[in-house]
């Protein structure tokens, strides 16, 4: 049984251009860059600026703690000192549901919400932050349930045991609607406007900031707080930050019509089975565990984390199984990025570049370096940077093409330096901030070293400097949750000082972890 259904992404891409009238006539008519918005806080323009940094952090109580609303607390003696925060997506887990907007997003940031003081009265569709906070869509925003539990009454086996389990699922009765609740909840929802009239206002009302590809949106803090688009760029402080839906060229190449490639899908089909199983034998131990009782609950939790693996690992053989010659990748954002990336190198107030975006190209993390999308997001994203570099040339003396990359999906905060690896990704720093609040990861037995293998032989490609995340065993097990505040340092090439923050919740019992910060 499958717990999450993830859309195919011609179908991700169609339905979020319906729901910002991606290229409307009348926004065409005014020139307006759908894909640009300015943060007008009256800060834009200091060169010295600090900024927050959550991830995966979408999860609700679970086990007599609440891990999210912990690292919220964590932030908030920063909030009046830091510009905006980034999300680096899985805003809700497990589907991204509608329903689950109150208890997973809404009370644990209720200080960043305007009305904040009153949670329970704001609407996940009708949200204004205080504090900017500006996400990427994760897998799990995408998600939707599987037909079965719509169409399936829960006399059914599989539904029946998922209901009789212990393990705390955020599953509810929706999906995302292929990420109509992320839509609602952060993007400028234009297609509710049914006439041209009312649309023309609203355009005329909030995209009224000039810039150089022409008119884009007006991000007013404590005002308006809608992003218009699922990918996106501000400038801050000299800073270009380019915010990108990886969900939409994560899926990897065809397996081939030969020999070898049926060899390969009948070993991905065998693989699959075997954690079907593995998933209904958890569920079944599940059901006989207490979470009252505190070595119960200890098992309870590691079998979350068992089970949400499994369902992570089966999502990605998923994806190698139905890839055929028509895999779809999502060419229209990675031209736009490749098109940003050289303009802004080409503009002289521009002193730096971040990217942020879901699925990390380099991880330790036990479950991710393997998988076939963690693969096809570096290929990809590595295409675009070569692009981009041949058609800089000497231009960037030297420098990379990007100061920092932040990503989430894996369950844990890390910091890795990229080697030399034959492409334009080389020696770029990248930060995983990806332990905001659902269950945490271990990292890989095989260390921090990442090595690729290649026709010469293994290449050593990236190495981790600082992984936190989930340790020991039993009631000696550490599980320290995170997020970071990165301070931009500087007037000309930018230094950040990254500083971790962390709460450890262990012997069920918080405590903060003190981790020194580093400069990148």
């Amino acid at each position: 049984m499958k717990l999450v259904s993830d859309p195919a992404i011609a179908k991700k891409i169609r339905k979020m251009q319906q729901r910002v009238k991606w290229q409307d006539p009348l926004i065409l008519e005014r020139s307006i860059d759908q894909t640009k918005l300015v943060l007008e806080d009256g800060h834009a323009d200091d060169s010295e600026f600090s900024f927050l940094v959550v991830g995966d952090s979408g999860a609700g109580t679970h086990k007599g703690h609440d891990p999210q609303r912990r690292v919220a607390e964590l932030m908030l003696p920063h909030h009046d000192e830091c510009r905006f925060m980034l999300h680096t997506g899985d805003v809700i887990y497990l589907v991204g549901s509608r329903e689950y907007y109150q208890q997973n997003f809404i009370q644990p940031y209720q200080e960043f919400l305007v009305g904040g003081e009153q949670p329970k009265k704001i609407a996940y569709d009708k949200m204004v932050f205080n504090l900017p906070i500006l996400p990427v869509l994760g897998n799990h925003d995408y998600y939707d349930l599987p037909l079965l539990f719509g169409l399936v009454s829960a006399t059914t086996l599989p539904i029946r045991r998922l209901l009789q389990s212990r393990l705390d699922l955020d599953v509810g009765l929706y999906g995302s609607g292929t990420g109509d609740a992320y839509a609602r909840a952060f993007l400028d929802y234009l297609c509710t406007f049914q006439f041209p009239g009312d649309l023309a206002r609203h355009l005329d009302q909030h995209y009224t900031s000039k810039t150089d590809s022409g008119r884009c949106l007006s991000y007013q803090p404590g005002s308006f707080t809608r992003l218009p688009n699922r990918y996106y760029t501000f400038r801050y402080g000299g800073i270009d930050f380019f915010a990108l839906d990886s969900n939409t060229f994560n899926d990897p190449p065809p397996l081939p019509k030969t020999q070898e490639g049926d060899a390969d899908r009948k070993i991905l089909e065998k693989r699959r089975a075997d954690l079907e199983l593995e998933k209904q034998r958890i569920m079944a131990d599940s059901a006989i565990l207490n979470p009252n009782n505190p070595k119960d609950a200890e098992q309870l939790d590691d079998l979350q984390v068992k089970l949400t693996q499994i369902e992570e690992i089966i999502v990605d053989i998923d994806k190698q199984l139905t890839s055929d010659k028509t895999t779809l990748t999502d060419i229209e954002q990675l031209d736009w990025l490749r098109q940003r990336l050289i303009e802004s190198w080409n503009t002289k107030e521009v002193r730096g570049r971040i990217i942020y975006f879901h699925h990390p190209p380099y991880v330790t993390e036990a479950t991710k370096w393997q998988q076939a999308q963690t693969l096809a997001i570096r290929n990809r994203l590595r295409g675009v940077l070569d692009a981009v570099a041949e058609k800089l040339g000497s231009l960037t003396q030297g420098r990379p093409l990007v100061d920092l990359v932040i990503n989430g999906h894996a369950h844990c905060l890390e910091y890795l330096q990229t080697a030399d690896t034959g492409h334009a990704d080389s020696h770029i720093p990248w930060i995983v901030c990806g332990g905001s609040g659902f269950s945490l990861r271990r990292q890989r037995t095989e260390g921090p070293d990442l090595r690729e293998i290649r026709r010469d032989g293994e290449k050593l490609v990236a190495r981790s400097h600082l992984f936190i995340g989930r340790s020991g065993q039993g009631f000696q097990k550490h599980r320290p949750y995170s997020c970071l505040r990165i301070d931009v340092k500087g007037d000309g090439q930018p230094k950040f000082i990254v500083r971790p923050l962390v709460a450890e919740w262990y012997q069920r019992q918080w405590r903060d972890r003190s981790i020194e910060p580093f400069e990148i």
